[in-house]
């Protein structure tokens, strides 16, 4: 059963944006806060309920961007909320690390239990995305023995050193911290929808190709490799999904040279895509897979999970001192009850409602070059002209802050695209909603005039 107590007259706004709360409260922030945040628009949040966010001036939006990917299960369920404030009210910290505590072993059973593949798995739980990814990263170079690293363009992975280093989204994000982690090259994402290979599904012998016959000739032996890090369905790059082929394909020619395939399921996992995992959807095992975003809807909380044979490395190691805290794993253990209970086969429902009737604004609207996702990890790229596919930058920035102004909570990714991550417990009427909105900003926006 989802819950149903937000479902009030959503969106409503009722100051001009921001309000003056709201004002207050953004100029202090930007008086005290690091300026390297990056704030899309003037949302200045009091509370959140399901997929309502309230602001400090009583606006209420319609939330698609489920604080980037992380509220699975809706702003504050109550069920999450009890679990975190029954944990609290008996142990809040005592270093997983260090000594042994219920929440964080019965949490690294049942991610080990639903983590694809056969054998027996172990977990390393951290503190966020970033720093899963930079546990695999250390762990593959352990495992193999081996120090060169293997990402993609487009990808993201955190900016820890090691996760940027592996990240390869926008020079913004790399501008000023070089020298970064040695030994680590990036090959091309498959993007379908921009290759110029035809058929258009075999765009990902492209990459095939850079690796096989440019990478291992030309610059590093694969034998040489202790990991490729990739995320099944690429986030800030696009929300770009690569053809069936791909994963199966990358994880034979890993498998051909001892690499390790480490799978980025930060922002896939837990249900997103209307599968537990998103690499269920091409029945692929990866080595390693990291975790974190959903897992604890709201609550910090990362993880990365391996094979018994994989996770060898000694005590001392690695460690984390939050990570795997009582509070995030009882957090956890409820969000993950919630999505097999119901969560990811609605995320499979209406995703795949929302698919349909973003394929029917494409139909309408020229600006919309391309619809593509699974689940609730959704990408609408918006382009210029469809022939050239020309990216409708500009464009895409204004309907992101028009939705904004009309209550809708949306975030760009890639070039030029819109990416539609909400809670997990959306229906229909909310999808509606979302889609009504964002089909009366796109038919006010001009026609796009072509060329520079």
């Amino acid at each position: 059963m989802l819950m149903r107590d937000y479902q009030r007259d959503v969106p409503q706004i009722v100051t001009q944006l921001p309000g003056p709360k709201a004002s207050k409260l953004i100029a202090t922030d930007e008086r005290y806060t690091s300026p390297s945040y990056t704030r899309v628009y003037p949302l200045a949040v009091a509370r959140g309920e399901g997929a309502v966010i309230e602001d400090v001036d009583g606006n209420r939006f319609l939330d698609f961007n489920a604080g980037i990917a992380v509220c699975s299960t809706g702003h504050c369920h109550p069920r999450v909320v009890k679990a975190i404030q029954d944990q609290a009210a008996r142990l809040i910290h005592m270093s997983g690390t260090d000594f042994y505590y219920g929440p964080q072993a019965e949490l690294a059973r049942k991610l080990a239990e639903l983590a694809p593949g056969e054998g027996n798995k172990r977990v390393f739980f951290t503190n966020s995305g970033a720093e899963a990814v930079e546990a695999a990263f250390k762990l593959a170079r352990y495992h193999t023995k081996r120090k060169h690293m293997i990402a993609f363009f487009g990808a993201f992975h955190g900016r820890t050193m090691g996760a940027l280093s592996l990240t390869a989204s926008k020079v913004t994000q790399r501008a000023g911290f070089a020298p970064l982690i040695p030994q680590v090259s990036h090959v091309d994402y498959p993007n379908c929808y921009r290759t110029q290979r035809t058929p258009v599904a075999d765009c990902y012998l492209d990459t095939l190709d850079q690796l096989e016959n440019k990478l291992f000739k030309r610059t590093v032996s694969p034998d040489e490799v202790a990991g490729i890090i990739v995320e099944p369905i690429q986030g800030e790059g696009g929300y770009i999904v690569p053809p069936p082929e791909f994963h199966r394909a990358l994880k034979s020619l890993a498998e051909r040279h001892g690499i390790l395939l480490i799978a980025d399921e930060v922002q896939s996992g837990m249900g997103r895509t209307g599968k537990m995992f998103a690499m269920e959807h091409w029945d692929v095992e990866p080595d390693i897979t990291c975790l974190a975003k959903g897992i604890a809807s709201g609550m910090p909380l990362g993880a990365i999970i391996a094979r018994d044979e994989i996770m060898d490395w000694p005590p001392g190691s690695h460690a984390s001192t939050f990570g795997g805290n009582p509070v995030s794993c009882a957090a956890a253990l409820e969000t993950i009850a919630l999505l097999e209970e119901s969560l990811i086969a609605n995320a499979e429902r209406v995703g795949a409602y929302i698919l349909d009737r973003l394929a029917e604004l494409q139909a309408r609207h020229e600006l919309i070059g391309d619809v593509r996702g699974k689940g609730l990890m959704i990408g609408v790229e918006l382009v210029r002209d469809r022939e050239s596919k020309e990216p409708a930058i500009a464009e895409r920035n204004t309907i992101v802050q028009e939705c904004f102004q009309k209550g809708l909570l949306l975030l760009g990714c890639g070039v030029s695209s819109i990416r539609f991550s909400p809670p997990l417990v959306i229906d229909q009427a909310d999808a509606d909603t979302a889609l009504d909105i964002l089909d009366e900003v796109i038919s006010a926006m001009p026609r796009v005039r072509r060329g520079p």
